[in-house]
């Protein structure tokens, strides 16, 4: 199998190779949440809701149950201008230190794993708790992929830290 393209990470087995796509994808969220973060700090909630409103105007008015354009507008109405400031400071937060995670385990650093991994849980943690109150789908779904990542980074920091103590 040939070497990785990724910094000093170097993956040698099928099982590596998902790890470092998981990573990778892990990096891109973080740039999300930064960008998703950014916005919502620059974003006033009127405009937020005059957005949705236009956005639902042409489903809901051929069907007025709608799910997703229901579930949309509904949520716009109901934010204030501090859940949005909390909001914005939680992605920017989350997405700097998983893309500074992500970023020293691809350059090979063993702490980071243990980082990503303890920091994982924790907002899994959390994203089980807020499912408690919304049910949504997706955040099962973004917990099982945590699951998943957690998973693979125990494995490989095993496995680095299994290479570190014999030369």
């Amino acid at each position: 199998m040939s070497p990785s393209p990724v910094a000093g990470f170097t993956a040698t087995s099928r099982l590596d190779k998902v790890f470092e796509v998981g990573i990778v994808l892990k990096g891109l969220d973080g740039l999300l949440e930064i960008a998703g973060g950014v916005l919502l700090l620059l974003i006033k909630p009127q405009y937020l809701n005059q957005l949705a409103s236009t956005l639902t105007q042409h489903e809901l008015s051929e069907d007025p149950h709608d799910f997703l354009s229901s579930y949309v507008l509904h949520s716009t109405q109901n934010l204030a201008a501090g859940s949005l400031v909390f909001a914005a400071l939680y992605l920017l937060s989350h997405g700097v230190v998983k893309i500074v995670l992500v970023w020293e385990i691809l350059h090979n650093r063993l702490w980071a794993y243990q980082g990503l991994i303890y920091l994982t849980i924790g907002f899994m943690a959390y994203q089980i708790y807020r499912f408690s109150y919304s049910h949504s789908i997706g955040l099962v779904l973004l917990t099982l992929f945590d699951a998943v990542i957690v998973y693979l980074t125990a494995v490989e920091y095993r496995k680095r830290k299994h290479q570190r103590v014999t030369p």
